[in-house]
């Protein structure tokens, strides 16, 4: 069985979306990427699919693994929100270091009821719903996804589960029941955001139902877009920095 946990780092970091460089030319590094920044490349859509989201985490979100990240983003949103902060989608100004969530917290993976990798496995599969939602995956593009899945790394028991939850239906009842308690419904939310940009009416009309089954206020669902749109930037901007990985 594979580790979901480092799965998820896996495909949050297996690949740089928006560069001039292939699959192939960066297969050989993947492992050493995901290691190094579990997040670098910001989005499953980006990174499997193909979608062109053309974001990536900055910042302190790159030196977080996944569970941890998407937690602290929930914890962090969930803050805000509960703080009666004004929700700000797409501001620039600088963010303060994100910081995983407190140990006693319910966005704390380790209180996860289910277990750490379980909730990992959750997450990935809210990722995956969320990265097809706008029906864009034919045959054509699962074959492609498939030589994409070969290079990458991540191993053949992970490669099949991939591909299985590509080729699924959506089961948008499967996964909101996966949310045991209201932190991981923001936790469930939080990942998806994360695995597209909602640039088509689909992918965002999908997000808005996802946030009504689970049962999210307004107001929090602001601050989740708010406080993950705080740590994507641009790839191009990202990988001019001085002194990038990229």
């Amino acid at each position: 069985m594979f580790d979901p946990k480092k799965l998820l780092d896996d495909l949050l970091g297996s690949k740089i979306p928006g560069t001039e460089s292939t699959v192939r030319d960066k297969a050989g590094q993947a492992a050493q990427m995901a290691r190094d920044n579990p997040l670098a490349a910001g989005a499953l859509a980006a990174v499997l699919l193909g979608t062109g989201t053309g974001r990536k985490l900055s910042g302190t979100a790159l030196k977080l693994g996944g569970l941890a990240a998407i937690g602290g983003l929930a914890y962090k949103a969930y803050q805000n929100y509960r703080n009666g902060e004004q929700a700000q989608p797409g501001a620039t100004s600088s963010e303060p270091e994100l910081l995983p969530p407190p140990t006693d917290s319910e966005f704390n993976p380790a209180q996860a009821p289910q277990g750490e990798s379980e909730f990992a496995l959750v997450l990935v599969r809210a990722m995956i719903a969320a990265a097809k939602a706008d029906g864009h995956i034919d045959e054509e593009e699962r074959r492609k996804i498939g030589d994409k899945l070969s290079l990458s790394g991540i191993g053949t028991e992970a490669e099949e589960f991939i591909r299985r939850e590509l080729e699924a239906p959506l089961d948008l009842d499967a996964i909101v029941a996966s949310a045991r308690t209201e932190a991981q419904k923001a936790e469930l939310y939080t990942a998806s955001r994360l695995a597209i940009e909602p640039d088509t009416r689909a992918e965002r009309g999908y997000l808005d139902l996802l946030a009504g089954r689970l049962g999210l206020p307004d107001g929090l669902v602001d601050h989740i877009e708010a406080t993950v749109s705080s740590v994507k930037v641009p790839v191009r901007e990202a990988t001019d920095a001085p002194n990038s990985r990229w």
